[in-house]
């Protein structure tokens, strides 16, 4: 049993994680809008081996029947339905469980429509925290 949570707390949510095949990199550009990032990290799990512990998410209907679900307080992303593309699946939002570094995506998704510098990241000069 794994767990995660919104960055202030309010919401919770436990589950089951057998298989980490299928946690992805998503590149599309609904999934780029609702975080606001250049791309989020899905794992899918069963539907019935995941539950919310604490709190009451919010819930915003995406394109489509994408049901997305998100802290009200703070506006962190948490988890996803989509039965018609994925029947009976929880797309969790990975950043967000407790020990996200156990977790690394197995793949990229939608790169079809991937920003084109996601593709370069690796050439990018890094630094440990923010420049000097």
């Amino acid at each position: 049993m794994t767990s995660g949570g919104c960055r202030c707390g309010a919401v919770r949510y436990a589950a089951e994680v057998e298989d980490t095949s299928r946690h992805g990199l998503c590149h599309c550009e609904d999934c780029r809008r609702s975080a606001g990032a250049p791309a989020v990290a899905w794992l899918a799990v069963p539907r019935d081996a995941f539950r919310v512990t604490q709190g009451e998410p919010v819930r915003w209907d995406g394109t489509g029947a994408a049901e997305r679900y998100f802290c009200g307080r703070c506006g962190t992303g948490l988890y996803y339905f989509n039965d018609k593309v994925m029947p009976g699946i929880v797309d969790i939002q990975s950043a967000t469980l407790d020990r996200a570094e156990d977790y690394a995506p197995a793949v990229q998704i939608q790169c079809a429509e991937r920003l084109g510098y996601m593709a370069a990241l690796h050439t990018l000069p890094e630094f440990p925290r923010f420049p000097g």
